[in-house]
């Protein structure tokens, strides 16, 4: 609309300069006085810038002539495409005129013009490979998703043109959320250009999502092979896939194989938390619980994990509260003034009753990094000393606008996740779940759960009970533990018991 209302007004200006300039030329005086041969001509400026015209469209015209009578005479002489090729450039120049506007109207987002001036170049030029790209590309600017499919199934004709033709087709699928025929596109297009960054990517992410982990390990090989990929972190994204893998081989019952999967997958990746924990329950079923516990020693080293510490209570699930206490010495030892290290010990002091041990494991986390594990802890130690119901109280109420401490977490969306995953539930992304705390803002409830330690502490007709169920039902849920459920009842006083309730 805009480019065609310039045009309007360019062609108006030049009709008034025009106007403007004839009029000019009839109102000067003199003229031009051409001798030739005894022949004398007069003739008026206007006549005179006339004829100036008309001189240089017949050069113009004899030129043309001149060019064409050479092509005859090489016709004459035997050339038999002369004559077609004098014709052919003009079409040519016509036609790359045109597909130059075309892409020109492209790149500034006129995708209308785009596609007219694709059209005439399509006319003048025999190049569907350029013309039908400009077209499917002028297309989906334009909205006309049915013309940039039907260009593109063109572009599938040539081998020179196939692989934009798949990999167009495939970007329509994708938007249309066909998955399925988006996966065998994606393959398609690999086939054609293996070495092709963006579709590695693209059917990367289409395997992971159907879970084809087979083909997805062998999509990542081919990422490392063509230099896409660090190998650092081809290993680690390897170990991920053959974890998934040893999950899925574990649902369908085969234990021994999802054991060697999950073993290979922490050899490949051994600070990969999942893996690690997976691999030690693997060796502790085969009855090697020196292994498991040299693997989940070196994860822990990296990264201390709840589920880590769970892991290896379940080195060895018969043993009293002090036994355990003493042989998770050598894992706190690894990371002694970590967080996770902190509380797992507090819990353990807490099975072993020794609430002054677990009051200074905790340390300064109650005023430094309270979460709803470090308060309800800390309300568990104030019951065992015998501190006063109230007291206790208000530490649960605190818990209930805590926030929950680190979580699964997607680095690409920042969507929370209630266990690991390969890849992101929310956006799809492969491989960006970190275990940390989400940025916390500030709570606004309408119930004014702010006032809730005041309120609590002053209730001395409700039961503490009550508030723990409040707590563990409605904000923070079952209380991370170092130790997971088994199917058998667990010893009284290990560290998988909750922490006492009042």
């Amino acid at each position: 609309m805009l480019s065609s209302l310039i045009k309007i007004v360019v062609f108006l200006a030049l009709v008034v300069l025009v106007t403007f300039g004839a009029s000019y030329l009839l109102e000067l005086d003199g003229g031009v006085r051409i001798v030739i041969a005894g022949v004398e001509l007069n003739l008026t400026p206007l006549k005179a810038v006339l004829a100036v015209c008309i001189l240089f469209l017949a050069l113009w015209l004899l030129m043309r002539l001149a060019g064409l009578l050479v092509a005859i005479l090489r016709f004459i002489n035997g050339d038999d495409t002369a004559v077609s090729r004098y014709f052919d450039r003009n079409r040519r120049e016509k036609g790359y005129r045109a597909l130059s506007e075309g892409m020109l109207a492209l790149a500034s987002g006129e995708g209308d013009v785009a596609m007219t001036r694709a059209a005439r170049a399509e006319r003048y030029l025999n190049k569907p490979a350029l013309t039908n790209l400009l077209t499917a590309q002028a297309a989906e600017m334009a909205g006309n998703r049915a013309k940039a499919e039907e260009a593109y199934k063109r572009l599938l004709k040539d081998d020179r043109t196939r692989f934009v033709g798949v990999r167009g087709i495939l970007r329509q699928k994708l938007a249309d959320g066909d998955t399925d025929t988006a996966l065998k596109l994606a393959q398609t297009a690999f086939g054609l250009k293996p070495a092709h960054a963006e579709t590695q990517d693209t059917l990367l992410k289409l395997q992971t999502a159907q879970e084809d982990w087979a083909g997805a390990r062998s999509t990542l090989n081919a990422k490392l092979k063509f230099g896409t990929i660090p190998r650092d972190v081809h290993k680690r994204r390897d170990a991920v896939l053959a974890l998934s893998a040893a999950r899925d081989i574990a649902v369908e019952g085969k234990t021994v194989e999802a054991r060697e999967a999950a073993i290979e997958a922490n050899k490949l990746s051994p600070h990969l938390i999942p893996a690690a924990v997976m691999a030690a329950r693997g060796y502790i079923a085969q009855g090697g619980p020196r292994y498991a516990a040299r693997v989940i020693r070196k994860a822990w080293e990296q990264q201390p994990h709840p589920d880590l510490a769970a892991a290896f209570a379940a080195i060895a699930p018969d043993e009293t509260p002090q036994q355990r206490l003493k042989r998770f010495a050598k894992l706190f030892a690894a990371r002694p003034d970590h967080r996770e290290t902190r509380l797992v010990e507090a819990e353990l002091n807490l099975a072993a009753e020794d609430f002054p041990a677990a009051r200074r494991a905790l340390g300064d986390l109650v005023d430094k990094d309270p979460d709803a594990r470090v308060l309800t802890i800390m309300a568990a130690i104030e019951r065992g000393e015998g501190a006063p119901d109230r007291v206790v109280k208000g530490w649960l109420a605190r818990a209930l606008a805590a926030p929950r401490g680190p979580q699964w977490i997607c680095g690409n969306c920042q969507h929370i996740h209630k266990e690991w995953a390969p890849a992101c539930e929310n956006c799809g992304a492969f491989d960006t779940l970190a275990w940390k705390s989400p940025p916390q803002g500030d709570i606004v409830s309408p119930t004014g759960v702010e006032m809730l330690p005041l309120i609590m502490g002053d209730l001395q007709d409700r039961s503490a009970a009550d508030v723990a169920r409040v707590v563990d039902a409605e904000i923070i849920g079952p209380p991370a533990s170092p130790v997971e459920p088994d199917s058998t009842p667990p010893e009284p006083g290990a560290p998988n018991e909750k922490p006492p309730q009042v």
